[in-house]
Parts: structure tokens; C-alpha cells; sequence
């Protein structure tokens, strides 16, 4: 009995002729670095993408709130000149908080609380 188990550990242990060791473990990194991928990474690419797309989407009339935890309604956006990605996160954007105004980047508003368009269809 202890025989053949001795056997079966050592049959166990060493690997096949013509097999690489490293095989194995390289199949499990793959996997791994394949569940962040698709469940932590390309989630959040896609909420970033969405969220650019609201702020690019961004009207007169919306509720937002900043970065800053300023909650308002957008009055006014000026835009800067040029078409860049980059640059229409630097647009000024006119927030109406209470009875005041505050100049904030476009960039710098952390969520889209309402849209002015959705008020109308409600």
C-alpha cells in the first residue's frame, strides 16, 4: 500500500518529456490578467467613455454637480476654440448655485445629476 503510493507521487512529480514546466503557469497568468481585464478594467473604460460623452452632451438647463461636491444648473458654457477632445474638457461651463455663479472646467464636473431634457419629457 505505501508502495504504490509512494509510486503515485512520483509518477505525480515529474513532469512529461517534451513539455515545457513554465506552460502551466503561464496558462494561469494569462487567465488571471484575462478575469481583470474583463472585470475590472474594460468596466471602467466604459463608465469613463460614458461619462465623457455626458459632459460632451452637456446643455444649458442640466444639473450637474462638480468635482468639488457644488451642486447647480449649468447657465452658460464657453467654449474654447478648436475641436480637441482634450480642450472640450477645458470648456468654461456657468454653474447657478443658489444665488450665485461659479466658473468651473468642464473637465472638473464629477456626475450629470439631470438633464434639462429629461424635466421637459417628464
Amino acid at each position: 500500500m505505501i508502495a504504490a503510493f509512494t509510486a503515485l507521487l512520483v509518477t505525480q512529480a515529474a513532469p512529461a518529456r517534451g513539455t515545457n514546466p513554465m506552460l502551466p503557469l503561464l496558462i494561469q497568468m494569462g487567465a488571471i490578467f484575462a478575469i481583470f481585464y474583463f472585470l475590472m478594467i474594460r468596466p471602467q473604460q466604459k463608465q469613463r467613455r460614458q461619462h465623457e460623452d455626458r459632459l460632451r452632451n452637456l446643455r444649458k438647463g442640466d444639473s450637474v454637480v462638480t468635482a468639488g461636491g457644488l451642486v447647480g444648473e449649468v447657465v452658460h458654457i464657453k467654449e474654447v476654440s478648436g475641436e480637441d477632445a482634450k480642450k472640450a474638457m477645458e470648456d468654461h461651463v456657468t454653474i447657478k448655485s443658489g444665488e450665485s455663479r461659479v466658473v468651473v472646467e468642464r473637465g472638473r464636473i464629477a456626475r450629470v445629476a439631470g438633464s434639462a431634457t429629461e424635466g421637459a419629457k417628464a
